[in-house]
């Protein structure tokens, strides 16, 4: 099985394949936290009672959030495809998987961003809104602010599911370690590969909850 040329042969893959992957999550998550973010804000803000209640809007975005977030990755991946082609002019690749993992990753960080800022004491909103703060000033120096660690953790797990479905991605064409553990991996019966690709994503899920772990205790500390 490991004859002179499997290492030589294996590495460039491997190399390729983290690439890949590491290129699908931190792409996807950094527009899907701006975007989840600010729907979670809106849907926040515009909750009956709260800064900025407005009960369509809300009603809106929480129909929206909830039709798409129910859909698997794999289905949603694959009704994207006309969007893909349009958009990078072919549905393989790295970047054919973006719009699909940035869609899942938007809709969830917007109902956690959501969650987390419903916890925070209406003590501190109403005492801010009592100095005569606008809804915005209150929104960003208080609500999000007292939020802040909670989301730095909700957000970590956005990070650990994004990893995770890279490796679904694969089944569409999308390429990264997925790709390679079922290209060279299952198809060819080659079980180390799938061995080594398995340790690589545990290893990037296990530091990539590390970071978030510890920048979430930061936060929390500091406040």
């Amino acid at each position: 099985m490991f004859d002179d040329g499997y290492f030589d042969a294996l590495l460039p893959r491997l190399w390729k394949g983290l690439g890949e992957t590491l290129f699908m999550v931190t792409g996807s998550f950094l527009a899907a936290a701006i975007l989840g973010l600010g729907l979670g804000l809106l849907l926040y803000a515009t909750r009956p009672g709260n800064l900025l209640q407005n009960r369509v809007v809300f009603a809106v975005l929480n129909f929206i959030i909830n039709i798409v977030r129910p859909i698997p990755f794999l289905i949603l991946a694959v009704a994207l495809i006309p969007l893909t082609r349009l958009l990078f002019g072919t549905s393989l690749g790295p970047q054919a998987v973006l719009p699909a993992l940035t869609i899942a990753a938007a809709v969830a960080i917007a109902r956690i961003s959501e969650s987390n800022l419903v916890a925070v004491d209406p003590g501190a909103i109403e005492a801010g809104a009592a100095m005569g703060a606008s809804p915005a000033r209150v929104l960003f120096t208080i609500v999000v602010p007292e939020a802040l660690g909670p989301l730095v953790l909700g957000f970590t797990y956005i990070v650990v599911a994004l990893v995770d479905a890279t490796a679904v991605a694969s089944v569409v064409g999308g390429g990264g370690l997925g790709n390679l553990a079922i290209k060279y991996g299952y198809v060819r019966f080659d079980w180390f590969v799938v061995l080594v690709v398995v340790l690589i994503l545990i290893v990037l899920v296990q530091l990539a909850q590390f970071l978030g772990n510890r920048i979430a205790r930061r936060v929390m500390h500091a406040d």
